[in-house]
């Protein structure tokens, strides 16, 4: 399912994770020597330490660190209003959990509505984490709608490989009505911008009258 899983523009760092191997061949050094040589002489013991630095160096450059990349910690929702920050921060964690449902789920035509509320959703948080004014448009969907649908999508994951007419009903119930959540989220989404689609078209009336009068037009 992972292939099938949406590109999103996460922002990521990299991180090196240092092999032991290094630390092994280094400490190997010190018995092989006990064996060889008095360690409790002063030139022995700086000998196998001048060997065991040595082994070491030999062993970062045979096993180097892997660079693996990661996400990036998200930062803190800040928008001045605790109330709102503690509704985002719900949200965000709730979206997080749509793309773990996606690797569970095979059905295609579900995934690719999962796909759809994951990106609506990131816009509505982005959107209300820039203006929390417009916070108490997304109450419900935060409070019900979202939880909601994650609750749908965890019951059909644990349905999805069970026999039984019951098992199938639901996953048939959810697939039915996937692309009406979807819709929904979206729908949401387009709802942030109405009143700011409507001071547009009005101030591009008002401005087309004041070019007309002043004969511009």
């Amino acid at each position: 399912m992972s292939e099938r899983r949406i590109e999103k523009s996460i922002r990521r760092i990299e991180k090196k994770i240092a092999s032991s191997a290094p630390l092994y061949m280094a400490a190997a050094v010190w018995p092989v020597m006990a064996l060889l040589t008095p360690l409790y002489r002063l030139g022995p013991a700086v000998l196998t330490l001048a060997l065991s630095a040595a082994a070491y160096r030999a062993g970062v450059k045979l096993f180097p660190p892997t660079v693996v990349s990661i996400p990036a910690p998200e930062k803190p929702i800040r928008t001045g209003e605790a109330a709102t920050d503690a509704m985002l921060e719900k949200v965000r964690s709730d979206l997080a959990l749509l793309p773990q449902l996606d690797d569970f789920i095979e059905d295609e035509a579900l995934s690719a509505c999962i796909r759809r509320m994951e990106r609506a959703g990131a816009g509505i948080l982005h959107e209300v984490s820039e203006r929390p004014e417009k916070a108490r448009q997304i109450r419900r969907f935060a409070e019900y709608y979202l939880p909601t649908s994650i609750k749908i999508l965890s019951a059909y994951a644990r349905m999805e490989q069970r026999p039984g007419e019951n098992a199938a009903e639901l996953r048939r119930e959810v697939e039915q009505n996937a692309e009406t959540i979807a819709k929904a989220f979206e729908a949401q989404l387009d709802s942030l911008f109405e009143s700011e689609a409507m001071d547009i078209s009005i101030d591009i009336e008002v401005l087309k009258d004041m070019l007309k009068g002043d004969a511009l037009n």
